[in-house]
């Protein structure tokens, strides 16, 4: 079970917590929520809790709960722009399928 950061992401976190004073990475998971079933959460951590799993690429600790981690095992978290627009984007295998909208998602 895996999941990465690419070296943009782990370049906007790495900044994102210096700005901000204090992290020790961010916190991926999902939530049921949306038409299909399922969307991405995301959240800058203060801290890792005894039962969070740890991975670690490009600098940057990503912990993910394990209830979470069946959905997203094998995930890249990225940052990207798309013209005026920027953010993080998820690259998972597991997805079968996605809202038109974009807020969530069926594996």
């Amino acid at each position: 079970m895996s999941v990465t950061i690419s070296e943009a992401a782990a370049r906007h976190v790495t900044r994102y917590l210096a700005k901000r004073g204090k992290g020790v990475g961010v916190r991926l998971g999902v939530k049921t929520t949306g038409c299909s079933g399922l969307a991405y959460k995301l959240e800058y951590a203060d801290e890792i809790a005894p039962e969070d799993v740890v991975f670690e690429a490009n600098g940057v600790k990503v912990l993910v709960d394990p209830k979470s981690m069946p959905y997203i095992d094998g995930t890249q978290l990225d940052f990207v722009r798309e013209g005026l627009n920027e953010g993080f984007k998820f690259h998972n295998p597991n997805e079968r399928d996605r809202c038109g909208c974009g807020e969530s998602f069926r594996v």
